[in-house]
């Protein structure tokens, strides 16, 4: 482990509650937020600064190198592992101090990350995601004749026995969730987008056996039905969401579901896909969803569900994580994105010391130049960002 942070405090600021900005000192030491200045904290002159919560990043893929579903799942885990590193490195510069993959990674890459082996967001997986046969997690084209069981992010699993001992191996080995391919995707090859995917009684046992050990599942699921399908089966994130209408917003809402939408990975493949090898099949079904995924977002705000923010990208099209915190201030204002990404995200995952900056939250924060609630794009802006900061560190 890399030693304690020199205590902090950051003079001076704007800091951000969850509802607005207030000037005060805010004091960081051992890596917490805390009431009081330490006697030996460095002092940062933030005065004419804006302080936010570090930023969280519910739906990210370490692994994800390629745009091509079969090299990211078989290609070689110690060159995924290297990128993924890299990656993340990237995500923390531009403020997100925590990321939860949902679809890939493992425990190896997890307890690199606490042994400081390179900079990193806090860093939450599920190991690979679960598909059923010909679902969203099964990269293959209908003409392949191979056989494909598992890869770095994604595992065919069908049927509830060998269900449970998938999801018990996961947790097992360190997974903070259990992902689950309840739809169609943009991404894969031979399914409907729109069509659910597991049986009702599939779903219910990933869900009792993650919620017997105090976790959850995330379900990918674009259409209303498929939406409900996982709702219905006791799952509390849904992941994407584009399709759904006013009555499933209201569903989600009343069953308590998160929504995470990722709205950078549409926009960034309608823009960029075709430039850098993402195949026809996959451009026509990001077609359906793109200007889909605003509109899920207002729908779920109005109905009164939980939105949080993710991104989604795959391969090189990484470094459009910031053009999802424009397209989501779009849809739901600063304010409620702002919230998004720290307080409702924090809440997702669980972790009273995530989203706030508060006496006992973790000392993340990022550092802006000028009222995010006036001047939007500072949230989004690389240029706007002067200072990440985690457990106390500056980035």
């Amino acid at each position: 482990m890399s030693a304690p942070a020199a205590p902090l405090t950051i003079s001076g600021a704007q800091v951000w509650d969850g509802e607005r900005f207030e000037r005060r000192d805010l004091h960081i030491a051992e890596g917490r937020v805390c009431e009081h200045p330490h006697p030996r904290a460095q002092t940062l002159d933030a005065a004419d600064l804006w302080v936010v919560p570090g930023l969280i990043d519910a739906h990210f893929h370490a692994y994800a190198t390629s745009m091509d579903g079969f090299e990211n799942e078989r290609g070689p885990l110690s060159y995924a592992a290297l990128n993924g590193a890299r990656r993340l490195a990237r995500a923390l510069q531009r403020g997100f101090t925590t990321v939860r993959d949902v679809a890939g990674g493992d425990i190896g890459l997890a307890q690199a990350i606490d042994a400081g082996l390179f900079p990193s967001p806090r860093y939450h997986f599920t190991g690979p995601a679960l598909s059923q046969t010909g679902g969203h997690g099964d990269p293959r084209a209908a003409h392949v004749d191979v056989c494909f069981s598992h890869g770095h992010m994604c595992e065919v699993v069908d049927g509830v026995d060998d269900l449970r001992v998938a999801v018990r191996e996961r947790l097992r080995t360190g997974a903070h969730a259990i992902k689950v391919m309840a739809s169609g995707g943009v991404f894969s090859l031979t399914d409907p987008i729109r069509i659910p995917q597991y049986s009702p009684e599939e779903l219910r046992a990933v869900v009792e056996e993650a919620t017997r050990r105090g976790s959850y599942v995330a379900a990918h699921a674009y259409s209303s039905e498929a939406v409900q399908h996982a709702v219905r089966a006791g799952i509390r994130s849904i992941e994407h969401g584009n399709l759904i209408d006013e009555a499933t917003a209201v569903m989600m809402a009343e069953a308590g579901a998160f929504l995470v939408p990722t709205l950078a990975a549409y926009d960034a493949m309608d823009r960029r896909g075709a430039e850098i090898g993402l195949n026809a099949v996959s451009l026509a079904k990001n077609a359906e969803v793109l200007t889909k995924g605003q509109d899920a977002v207002r729908l779920a705000h109005a109905a009164g569900v939980r939105v949080g923010f993710g991104s989604d990208l795959m391969g090189d099209l990484e470094d459009d994580q910031l053009a999802g915190v424009r397209l989501q201030v779009e849809a739901s204002g600063a304010a409620r994105t702002l919230q998004s990404m720290t307080v409702v995200n924090a809440e997702l995952i669980g972790d009273a010391a995530l989203g706030h900056l508060r006496p006992g939250a973790y000392g993340d924060a990022v550092l802006l130049a000028s009222d995010p609630l006036a001047d939007l794009s500072t949230l989004w802006r690389e240029d706007a960002r002067l200072g990440v900061i985690r457990s106390g560190v500056r980035v």
